[in-house]
């Protein structure tokens, strides 16, 4: 089994009310010395939800993304508030992004991006049987574009490169998989 290196040394770089640049100075157990940078939340819990208003279809939005500066097409997706669990924080989230509750929720795991730089974990969610709420927008800085897909066009999306963010691809996989078990 691989040993994990010895953190040595941790350094603060830089801090803002989301985030923490980090050093990390390790040692690996043949010895060898490297310096790590990486970019720590602040505690920021998330849920990605695949949305599902019948077993062939998924609800996507597309919204701005200032990451890659443009509007991408995604699922639902948001923070859990302090106090909160997944589950909650994704009804909430649903209601507030696409207006509409699920009568069924299931986690279907958990997701890290970019694990060698970014301490960030996501959890995966499994909205079904959904029905109408109350919006109220949220802390949404716009209205979301929601759009119905059908699961069996998400290759093409993603070949044609309309669905190129890495998590809701992971997410779609997931739910993917396990309504197959079901079956």
């Amino acid at each position: 089994m691989r040993q994990s290196p010895t953190i040595l040394k941790t350094e603060l770089l830089a801090e803002s009310s989301h985030f923490q640049i980090e050093a990390l100075h390790l040692q690996f157990s043949n010895g060898q010395r490297r310096v790590y940078e990486r970019l720590r939340g602040t505690g920021y819990r998330s849920v990605l939800l695949v949305a599902m208003p019948d077993p062939a279809h998924v609800l996507m939005v597309r919204e701005y993304a200032v990451g890659v500066e443009g509007t991408i097409l995604g699922l639902p997706k948001g923070g859990a508030d302090t106090g909160e669990s997944y589950l909650e924080a994704a009804q909430r989230e649903l209601g507030e992004e696409v207006g509409l509750r699920a009568a069924r929720l299931t986690e279907l795991g958990e997701l890290t991006l970019a694990p060698g730089h970014l301490c960030h974990r996501c959890r995966v969610v499994l909205a079904e049987q959904l029905s109408p709420c109350n919006n109220d927008g949220g802390d949404e800085p716009e209205p979301l574009e929601c759009v119905t897909v059908p699961l069996a066009e998400v290759p093409a999306l993603v070949a044609r490169g309309e669905l190129h963010e890495a998590r809701a691809i992971a997410a779609l996989f997931m739910a993917m998989g396990a309504l197959a078990q079901r079956a």
